[in-house]
């Protein structure tokens, strides 16, 4: 009864089953694996201090910005150069824009500095100046933006001045000079009150270390592809059975043959009409060929 799992046909059937089964169970552990790594990095960033308690170390040693440095106090000492506003970042449920400002360092390259936030639009706004001279600020370090951070505008067409991420990679190519690839947010108003309308920015979490929309979606699509290998094997079954018992009903004969083409049974069309005197219309005129007319094709009386 299943000698029809060996032809052709269902020889591919079965091989796209033995090949997407393994396949959907092996991307949801590697789906269930994502969402466990990023429990246990809020777990162990739970436990861990907070970043910006830790003594400031100087820039260079705490570059690249990963997980551990991230949030981490940042000394660097130079002269501000180049000012940009971010638009469109909140701040305390208020929309508003941060004050960016590139520090150009000893060694020629420049740290982007986010002073302080301001509420309402970036493009009327009235910045406080920056300070004059050499400084040395003390911010904690954050990664360079993508496309996946909060607030960011990938969009680009911003007026002159303005940017919509911060990172170097939009920056190399508004200055001429290199910029890090980081930046960092001054836990506190500049002194002097040159910044003192403008609101600290605290550090944000580094990327994939909680528990956030993204971690839960991992395992919403662990779930999405073992249910993805139950339905397969389940459509594997069911065309089986279906096959197994067509099979089956051959078999027993009780699959009705199709009428031929001569079977009495076929509906009689206009082709199909039997000829005959009973068949005639009434009141219709007779074959002038007919015996019963008369030379002049008058019936005869």
């Amino acid at each position: 009864m299943y000698r029809f799992l060996l032809t052709p046909r269902w020889w591919g059937i079965n091989l796209f089953v033995v090949l997407a089964i393994p396949f959907c169970v092996f991307m949801g552990t590697w789906q269930l694996g994502r969402f466990e790594d990023r429990v246990q990095s809020h777990e162990q960033a739970e436990k861990a201090p907070d970043p910006s308690t830790r003594a400031a170390k100087p820039l260079d040693a705490l570059l690249p910005v990963d997980k551990v440095t991230s949030g981490r106090p940042a000394t660097a000492t130079g002269t501000y150069a180049d000012q940009f506003l971010v638009p469109g970042r909140k701040l305390d449920d208020r929309q508003g824009f941060y004050v960016l400002n590139l520090l150009r360092t000893d060694s020629g390259k420049a740290l982007p500095v986010v002073r302080g936030w301001l509420p309402g639009s970036a493009t009327d706004a009235r910045v406080p100046a920056a300070p004059k001279g050499e400084v040395t600020v003390v911010g904690d370090l954050q990664a360079s933006e993508n496309t996946r951070s909060d607030g960011v505008n990938a969009r680009g067409g911003l007026p002159s001045g303005q940017i919509g991420m911060i990172s170097a990679a939009t920056l190399v190519n508004l200055v001429p000079y290199d910029v890090y690839d980081a930046w960092v947010t001054l836990p506190e108003a500049e002194a002097g009150g040159a910044g003192g309308a403008m609101k600290p920015v605290p550090a944000a979490a580094p990327e994939g270390s909680g528990l956030d929309l993204k971690a839960f979606q991992n395992l919403g699509y662990t779930g999405e592809w073992f249910v993805f290998a139950a339905f397969v094997l389940f459509m594997w079954f069911r065309l089986v059975r279906r096959e197994a018992e067509a099979e089956r009903d051959i078999a027993l004969g009780l699959v009705p043959e199709e009428p031929g083409p001569g079977s009495q049974d076929a509906p009689q069309g206009p082709g199909n009409t039997p000829e005959g005197p009973e068949d005639a219309v009434p009141g219709a005129p007779e074959d002038p060929s007919s015996p019963d007319y008369d030379v002049a094709s008058t019936p005869v009386r």
